[in-house]
């Protein structure tokens, strides 16, 4: 049996834990929630909540299901109370990364964080095919962390990672730095910058006269078998034509120094940017 501690529990992302998490009997689940919104989305799901003290002074596992922003200050008032021996979960690598949790030597930190499901992979009921996100029907791998704490730790960490996430595929175990790395600068930095540019040229054609229900078709096939070539899983290469182009594409639409985003010092100053909410263009 383990008592889990979540602190935002009442949140998005914390209810979606919760629900994983309350199907397994064994688990005790001490739910910590501030709002009155989260504390009655706690309630319509017939659970009650916990008071934060009480929660801190009897968990085992503390997950901190809270945003970016607000991850660091939290810690550092909370994470004082919890017992030796306590694992200490975040579900995103930018509060870890950045350096904002507080130092204690006798609790673990473990640092989560779902993949998503997989854009290539096959989804049999709609319930799946509406699940973007991951644990409420589609399955998705997740990667996984110990920054610190005893070993044995990390297993403990992952089955409650596997069963928050559920259903997961496959669980990669690797550091908080190469966490950083995928999220935010492969995924977000980069993956969401170039994807709203996708998004962009879609409604600069539209601007320039053509349908919608064309662009937007045109768009989405085109965006299904490139993807598909680039990543080397459709069993052909692009035309001749269109490498050509791409490149002149590339040339007008990236700087040549790109890549530097992810030297060591970028990757920690991106996830110091989110934590401090501010932009440096």
């Amino acid at each position: 049996m383990a008592r889990i501690a979540i602190l935002g529990a009442g949140g998005k992302m914390g209810c979606r834990l919760t629900d994983n998490l309350k199907i397994n009997d064994a688990h005790e689940l001490l739910l910590v929630e501030v709002s009155e919104t989260g504390r009655q989305q706690i309630a319509d799901r017939g659970l009650s909540t916990t008071e934060q003290a009480s929660a801190l002074e009897r968990a085992e596992v503390v997950i901190l299901a809270l945003p970016d922003r607000l991850l660091g200050s939290v810690a550092r008032e909370v994470v004082a109370y919890v017992q030796p021996g306590t694992i200490v979960i975040t579900l995103d690598p930018a509060a870890a990364h950045a350096g904002e949790l507080p130092e204690r030597g006798d609790i673990t930190y473990f640092v989560t964080h779902p993949c998503h499901p997989n854009v290539f992979d096959h989804f049999d009921t709609q319930p799946e095919r509406d699940d973007f996100f991951g644990g409420a029907g589609a399955r998705q791998a997740i990667v996984c962390a110990l920054m610190q704490g005893p070993e044995e730790h990390y297993a403990i960490g992952e089955n409650l990672a596997k069963e928050f996430y559920r259903p997961v595929t496959r669980s990669h175990r690797i550091t908080v730095e190469q966490m950083a790395i995928l999220e935010p600068t492969m995924a977000e930095t980069c993956s969401i910058a170039l994807i709203r540019t996708l998004r962009n040229v879609l409604e600069e054609a539209v601007s320039r006269g053509v349908p919608r229900a064309a662009a937007e078709d045109f768009m989405y096939g085109h965006i299904r078998v490139e993807l598909g070539i680039a990543f080397g899983l459709a069993p052909f290469p692009f035309s001749d034509g269109a490498q050509l182009i791409s490149a002149y594409g590339e040339k007008q639409l990236l700087k040549d120094d790109w890549k530097k985003l992810f030297d060591p010092e970028s990757v920690k100053q991106q996830t110091k940017m989110i934590i401090e909410g501010i932009s440096q263009q």
